[in-house]
């Protein structure tokens, strides 16, 4: 078990070193003046929302296992907390969070939501609804581009299925991050923005520095 939960951790705390050299790479200016976010963003299609008919989060199958008895829900808070403790179900029974969106610290996993950094719906309505189902729950669960942020359950009903034109953190020191973050999924996940998200993505990139 403690092995178990070694690894675990080893595992959270690597996710968490490359993400953070991904983010920064990605904010830092090029040659060019442009940080790589802002290429990737001018990258991205515009477009205007697809119909949400047929729409259903279960069309995106989450929180699939993740081996060793933890689902990614359970890796999510594991990863992005201090000091957690697991039972032998995988369940966190102690520990310490921040959530970014809003910078309150949380000390019970129970007050914590795994936010799609972006929402389900919003991808269903700009290009998801042609994918697989196999496809939307790879994104549903990717532990790998920075899709997945353990917040206040607040903050996260708050979102919603908002983009950056309706709903940005109150948090403003982590405004470049998120935009940062939500056009690397994107762009990842060959998704198109409207112009509203575009330019709200555009403002928040300008938060960054330079």
């Amino acid at each position: 078990m403690r092995t178990r939960s070694w690894l675990l951790t080893l595992a959270g705390v690597v996710v968490l070193v490359i993400a953070a050299f991904v983010a920064k790479d990605i904010a830092a200016p090029t040659a060019s003046g442009s940080s790589p976010a802002q290429v990737q963003l001018a990258e991205l299609p515009i477009g205007t929302w697809h119909s949400m008919a047929g729409y259903s989060r279960d069309r995106f199958k989450h929180w699939i296992t993740q081996g060793n008895g933890c689902d990614t829900r359970e890796v999510v808070i594991e990863r992005d907390g201090k000091d957690v403790r697991k039972d032998a179900s995988c369940r966190a029974t102690s520990g310490h969070w921040t959530s970014p969106y809003d910078n309150k610290q949380i000390n019970k996993a129970a007050d914590l939501d795994i936010d799609h950094m972006v929402p389900l719906a919003d991808a269903w309505r700009t290009g998801a609804d042609k994918w697989t189902d196999e496809r939307r729950s790879q994104f549903a669960n990717d532990l790998t581009a920075p899709q997945l942020l353990a917040v206040s359950a607040s903050s996260n009903r708050g979102k919603g299925d908002q983009d950056p034109a309706s709903w940005k953190p109150a948090n403003q020191g982590f405004w470049c991050t998120y935009a940062t973050n939500w056009v690397i999924v994107k762009h990842t996940y060959q998704l198109f923005v409207t112009q509203a998200e575009h330019d709200a993505l555009a403002q928040m990139l300008a938060t960054c520095p330079s």
